[in-house]
């Protein structure tokens, strides 16, 4: 995030002095159900010596109530501190017709609450650009919502709600009903509300996932599992959206944006929508009604990014999709993460399905024998529960996505994947089809602990972004078959803190690979110069035991994995963690080309 130091001075402040104190880090509109409260509004991230004292936020609160009473918001007007290691974030709901309004509302009341906490909280001779005075800041906002306000969107919204149609918006669309079920109109140019008929409109189900790990995957499976079913699938995940097999956009849309293109596609009839931390924050949900919310795991990671400091700070960002649940919806829940089990188990638990590797652990028998759904592993075998009935599926060993049941963490995706299936109606044999054969050709999950055999040479991507993900990853990985040694890419993106990336590094360097090459991100540098990554992993590798002549750097990372590829001999295994989709597609038909060369290693040279 870019600090900012003060409101520009045509829209909020009486002068254009140069700012000297930082009075927030950023602020932005929530457009959807929130960390902080179930409807829209904006939310600041408090900066300075103000951002941690009580007194100020009190201030900020009573100038938020000022401009929105005479603004004629509703009663019901919410006003939410949290407090964090780097401050606090400051959120007001706010009609959906007037986020804009309230973002610059949210900044004006901060600014004008610092300033009168000056005096205790400030050295006397810094001083900021004065914000408006209360009856000019009324003036400028009236005006300012007026040109705002859209009484016809407001309309259209309300009958949605009583027809209990679904209704998406953003900066330029309007949709009412999801999928097969829906209509889109530009923002400007709204239908009239009386000439809708709303027997037109209507929902398809929608499954919301979410956690640090396995969340393309999962999303990949309920695909699956709704094409077994018969039914037109559409999702979104980190490297695009696609719609019954076809991609329709590439790239990282795994987050609100990717879920309305999904929800907008008149061709989808169930939406599965993979659900990532920085949407979650940056602006809530896409929808405000789902039917199913996966949440997979929660591992340490983006510390210290908008008041996530710790991983239960990262479990209830998580914990948001459960705001998008219907009525009777489902939240699947992972039994063996104990951190979103204290976060999210114990309220409502009729509406939890809970899995975990062991079918018999207590959790999951308590939980059934209270008429809870679930599904874990029992005697080897997966076993889905629901009502009393039990469903014994298939050997877990001979699910090809387990590799031969090494892969715990996709045996637990598969799992998330069945119980998520279920609630959304799809039947058992379907489920089971899919689980007994998805994984069988690495076309099924790409850039997912995809493998090639190079005449000897076994070569595995992924995406593993994180120490838990490497982990898993590096464990299936020693368990392949291989009487060589362990190449590895590995990198991280910038905006993780220096602890972050020295942990990614130490759980390479407990694996002993053979080589590592370091890479950058490109796209993901986040605010650090190029090399700074690789250079900080290169320490922490040193400190772990590793000899300098084992380490490389090469910055690109299409030419660090073909790099590394280009020193392994038959016999070895090289792990790709891959997180550019660019790349990513480049080093796939690369690899391919290679696999399908009768030259092996030999050929590497020249392709």
């Amino acid at each position: 995030m870019s600090a900012v130091c003060a409101l520009p001075a045509n829209r909020m402040t009486e002068a254009a002095t140069e700012p000297t104190i930082e009075w927030f880090d950023d602020s932005r509109r929530l457009t959807g159900p929130n960390l902080f409260f179930q409807q829209c509004g904006a939310v600041l991230d408090a900066a300075g010596p103000a951002a941690r004292h009580e007194p100020a936020y009190t201030l900020w609160r009573d100038n938020v109530a000022a401009i929105c009473a005479v603004l004629n918001w509703p009663a019901e007007l919410q006003t939410v501190v949290r407090r964090h290691a780097a401050g606090a974030s400051l959120a007001l709901s706010a009609p959906v017709d007037q986020l804009f309004t309230a973002t610059e509302i949210n900044e004006w009341a901060w600014h004008r609450a610092t300033l009168s906490y000056l005096p205790e909280a400030f050295d006397a001779a810094l001083t900021p650009p004065r914000p408006l005075e209360l009856a000019a800041a009324l003036h400028h906002f009236q005006q300012r919502a007026a040109l705002e306000r859209n009484p016809k969107l407001m309309t259209l919204l309300a009958l949605a709600r009583q027809h209990r149609v679904d209704a998406l918006l953003d900066d330029d669309t309007f949709s009412l009903g999801t999928g097969a079920r829906s209509r889109c109109w530009p923002v400007l140019e709204l239908p009239e509300p009386g000439t809708l008929v709303w027997s037109d409109f209507g929902n398809i189900p929608i499954a919301l996932v979410t956690g640090s790990n396995g969340k393309t995957t999962t999303v990949r499976l309920l695909a699956a599992m709704v094409r077994a079913s018969a039914a037109v699938p559409g999702y979104n995940c980190t490297t695009g959206v696609v719609i019954d097999q076809q991609s329709t956009a590439r790239g990282d849309y795994a987050g609100p944006a990717g879920a309305r293109m999904v929800l907008r596609d008149t061709r989808v009839q169930v939406a599965l929508l993979e659900t990532a931390r920085g949407g979650l924050l940056r602006r809530g949900l896409a929808c405000s009604r789902a039917d199913v919310a996966v949440i997979t795991n929660v591992s340490p990671e983006h510390f210290g990014e908008y008041g996530v400091d710790n991983v239960g700070d990262l479990a209830q960002v998580k914990a948001i999709v459960v705001r998008g649940l219907g009525a009777d919806g489902v939240l699947v829940l992972n039994a063996d993460d104990a951190v979103l089990m204290h976060q999210c188990f114990g309220v409502e638990n009729h509406r939890v399905a809970l899995f975990a590797f062991d079918d018999m652990c207590p959790q999951l028998v308590n939980h059934r024998a209270g008429g809870g759904a679930t599904c874990g592993v029992h005697q080897g075998r997966l076993r889905l529960s629901r009502a009393g009935a039990v469903h014994d599926i298939e050997s877990v060993a001979a699910m090809p996505l387990s590799v031969g049941g090494v892969a715990r963490y996709n045996v637990a995706n598969m799992a998330a994947a069945a119980l998520a299936a279920l609630h959304l109606g799809l039947p058992v044999p379907a489920i089971a089809t899919v689980l007994s054969t998805f994984g069988q050709s690495r076309h099924d999950n790409p850039g997912r602990l995809e493998r090639w055999d190079l005449k000897g040479l076994t070569v595995m991507l992924d995406y593993a972004h994180n120490p838990a993900g490497l982990e898993g990853l590096l464990t299936v990985a020693q368990a392949v078959p291989h009487a060589g040694r362990l190449g590895l890419l590995l990198g991280q993106a910038g905006n993780r803190d220096d602890g972050a990336i020295a942990e990614m590094a130490r759980t390479a360097a407990r694996f002993k690979p053979a080589r590592v090459v370091l890479k950058d991100i490109a796209g993901y540098l986040r605010g650090r110069q190029a090399g700074e990554v690789p250079a900080l992993l290169r320490r922490e590798l040193l400190a772990a035991g590793l000899e300098p002549h084992q380490i490389d750097t090469v910055l690109s990372e299409a030419d660090a994995a073909r790099a590394l590829i280009a020193w392994a001999r038959a016999g070895d295994i090289v792990v790709l963690p891959i997180h550019e989709s660019a790349t990513l597609e480049v080093l796939r038909h690369w690899l391919d080309g290679l696999q399908a060369c009768d030259q092996g290693l030999d050929a590497i040279q020249f392709l």
